[in-house]
């Protein structure tokens, strides 16, 4: 289908919806006039009536009154016969009217509104153009990808698969009169530009050609299809297999029965609601989100816990947190380590030195004396620093949780900070 071709097709539409418009309105003014004709009627016949009961002289019979009512009528008809233009002059400005009051009772966000503005962006261009840079077989910057969409080509298009196949807004689909939409990669990758980069969300329009408005419904229905179809995969507590390689790395560095250490890291969010932003300024003097996680070395983040204020401590934060629910419930895998001849069924984590003295937990030494105290307080600051380090990876991927938070809802950045880490 040429460009031309959908043009006719438009006008045509258009062309028939306005003589649609002008029959109605014309029909209208026609039953108005015989209203109000049947109305003159009446009121003469009432005259008339008044005018024999006083007994006034008059010879008017009931066929002459009949006749020249009648003859009234087909006058005022006549009349409107002779004076067309004059009606359809009338009737272009009823329908004017008309229009201009239906555009002002109906709701901007109703679909087609007369008068709004309309952006050609060109999506299929935008497409093609997005396919030979980044997705054809000898694409131009197939050396960039892997630093400007933060993963390699076969894991984003697995993604892209599963998102599709998990929402039907991904899907390309068609418009009433024949244009395709926006694809899935469009999509894909102006949430993905976002995320990374955390630039605005009409910075993309630019390139990817899409609006504003779409951009953001395209971030938040991608984080939460990602969070839906890999976060089971990803972000789940670690099974027998995750427990067994867990404890021999943390034999391995000097800590048998380490299962990862925890954390919490703020972050700022800019646009809290004021009449939250007490709840939500703490030590940093700004609003922001706490986000408590369990690390281990290979940068494997298998908990996070979102969506509480700035003004928490750790302590707090953990009396909140799930981190201990599969064991406070009995689910938890059986874990068997031995240390000093002494046999262990629980596992621990590093945590600094806020935490509380719970055998889940084991802190460094503040102060220490002697080389044996020393080095052990070295080795586990040290070790400690893992979900730091997974933290600032973090931020160093997906920019927009380094950055300050733009989204006004705290439920739309807890779907984005877990797909970041997932």
């Amino acid at each position: 289908m040429t460009i031309e071709t959908i043009l006719d097709d438009q006008k045509k539409h258009a062309l028939e919806a306005l003589e649609r418009r002008f029959a109605v309105a014309k029909a209208e003014l026609l039953q108005q006039q015989q209203h109000q004709s049947k109305k003159r009627f009446r009121e003469e016949e009432e005259k008339v009536n008044q005018s024999t009961n006083s007994g006034s002289s008059t010879h008017l019979t009931d066929s002459s009154i009949k006749s020249t009512l009648h003859a009234s009528s087909k006058k005022d008809i006549l009349h409107s016969d002779e004076n067309s233009d004059d009606e359809w002059d009338m009737l272009l400005a009823e329908t004017k009217r008309e229009e201009e009051s239906r555009s002002k009772r109906r709701n901007k966000h109703r679909g087609s509104v007369p008068g709004h503005r309309i952006i050609r962006r060109g999506r299929v261009e935008g497409h093609e153009r997005l396919y030979h840079d980044y997705f054809a077989p000898n694409c131009v910057y197939d050396a960039f990808f892997r630093r400007r969409f933060r993963m390699g080509r076969p894991l984003f298009l697995r993604i892209v698969n599963g998102v599709e196949q998990y929402d039907p807004y991904f899907v390309q689909t068609t418009n009433a009169i024949g244009n395709l939409g926006l694809s899935s990669l469009q999509k894909v990758t102006a949430a993905f530009r976002i995320l990374t980069y955390g630039t605005p969300a009409d910075s993309v329009d630019e390139y990817v050609r899409i609006g504003e408005s779409t951009a953001i419904e395209s971030l938040r229905r991608f984080v939460q299809a990602v969070i839906a179809v890999f976060g089971d995969e990803y972000l789940r507590p670690p099974n027998n297999n995750d427990i067994t390689r867990l404890l021999a790395i943390g034999e391995q560095r000097g800590f048998p029965g380490m299962l990862g250490s925890i954390d919490c890291m703020h972050w700022k969010w800019k646009n809290c609601p004021t009449a939250w932003q007490g709840m939500y300024t703490g030590h940093c003097h700004e609003p922001t989100i706490i986000s408590e996680a369990v690390a281990s070395q290979d940068l494997w983040i298998w908990h996070a816990f979102f969506r509480l204020p700035g003004s928490l401590n750790d302590i707090n934060v953990l009396e909140r947190s799930p981190v201990f629910a599969t064991l406070t419930e009995g689910r938890a895998p059986p874990i068997n380590y031995r240390i000093n001849g002494h046999d262990y069924t629980m596992g621990y984590y590093l945590a600094d030195g806020i935490y509380p003295n719970w055998s889940t937990f084991v802190k460094t030494i503040p102060c220490p004396q002697g080389l044996k105290r020393k080095h052990y307080a070295a080795a586990q600051e040290s070790i400690r620093k893992d979900v730091e380090r997974a933290f600032r990876v973090l931020q160093a991927r997906f920019a927009i949780v380094r950055g300050p938070a733009r989204f006004w809802d705290e439920e739309t950045l807890a779907y984005i900070m877990k797909a970041c880490i997932i």
